[in-house]
């Protein structure tokens, strides 16, 4: 799967008038999903990231196949990355990555009442291991720069209130 396919814009600035020469990334879009069991606990992943050279902790997600809608991509992942799956469904919008050099969106999907219900399949360059934790737990990992992916505090920060610790889920 390419991932990016780099390419040399020229444009003019509009404020001088000056041309200059940009890297843009065409990327495909993504997907995050927020996983929500009935308990009401967060579905997330641990998994190395090579860019940063760390472990980290974050919500399912990945790249959207090529035309794949994103709540397919959205529950593909979701099934594939946990095994959870589920019936109930919201779309909470999406942002641009990078808009500085990358042409894609990252679509935010919450995803209630999740079970578990199938085994995980990996892609054979992931290492994921699963877990769950309260949502007090994800506000604490945010606050203390356990999770610290900035497309995964986007996509919570559209279900749950990050200010001061004391939130709520909506």
């Amino acid at each position: 799967m390419l991932l990016f396919r780099p390419r040399w814009d020229s444009m003019e600035n509009p404020r001088t008038g000056q041309v200059l020469k940009r890297l843009v990334l065409e990327t495909p879009d993504w997907v995050n999903v927020v996983a929500l069991t009935r308990a009401r606990r967060l579905v997330v992943v641990r998994q190395y990231r090579f860019g940063t050279s760390q472990l980290t902790l974050e919500i399912p997600g990945g790249v959207i196949d090529r035309g794949e809608e994103h709540r397919a991509a959205a529950e593909r992942e979701l099934r594939e990355e946990t095994g959870f799956t589920s019936q109930r469904w919201t779309y909470l919008g999406a942002v641009e990555p990078n808009p500085a050099f990358q042409t894609n969106l990252c679509h935010h999907w919450l995803a209630e009442d999740c079970d578990r219900t199938h085994e995980l399949e990996l892609d054979h360059g992931e290492d994921i291991a699963l877990g769950t934790i309260t949502l007090d737990e994800a506000r604490a990992g945010i606050r203390s720069g356990t999770i610290r992916h900035a497309l995964v505090i986007t996509a919570l920060a559209r279900v749950l209130d990050l200010s001061h610790g004391a939130g709520r889920s909506e």
